[in-house]
């Protein structure tokens, strides 16, 4: 059993995904538009481009599938987040500034008592981001 994420954009997932396969060290393993799809000669022309199905590989741990909705179907993102596991506070740091880029600091990247580095970030395309680094158990260092 697998447990993946599906992200809905409303016309900005290609831009979504390349940004996360760039900065976050993803690797997109499918990309598909409308009008490469069965019904492609159906799909009005504004979105033959925009993208029906994407998959992309986070380290090999995480899978975010994502795509394209119609702007009436579209429904900002709310009450979850997206928790991005770090082994290192700088790897922490990294990712928190690129998802901020755009995007609006909720809780500031710093120590807490279970996490080396924890920090919230809604990024530019309206998903909520929780990078964690979690510190290693007493005595391991």
């Amino acid at each position: 059993m697998s447990l993946s994420l599906h992200l809905q954009f409303p016309g900005t997932c290609r831009d979504a995904f390349t940004y996360y396969e760039r900065e976050l060290g993803g690797r997109i393993t499918f990309m598909a538009t409308y009008a490469e799809s069965p019904l492609g000669d159906q799909v009005p022309e504004a979105w033959r481009s925009m993208i029906m199905h994407a998959t992309m590989s986070l380290h090999g741990e995480m899978t975010l599938m994502g795509s394209d909705i119609q702007p009436g179907e579209f429904t900002p993102p709310q009450g979850f987040g997206i928790v991005l596991g770090v082994e290192t506070p700088e790897e922490a740091r990294r990712a928190f500034e690129a998802l901020a880029a755009g995007g609006t600091v909720t809780m500031p990247l710093e120590a807490t008592f279970w996490a080396a580095a924890f920090g919230v970030v809604r990024d530019r395309w309206g998903l909520t981001w929780q990078i964690n680094c979690e510190q290693p158990p007493a005595g391991e260092a």
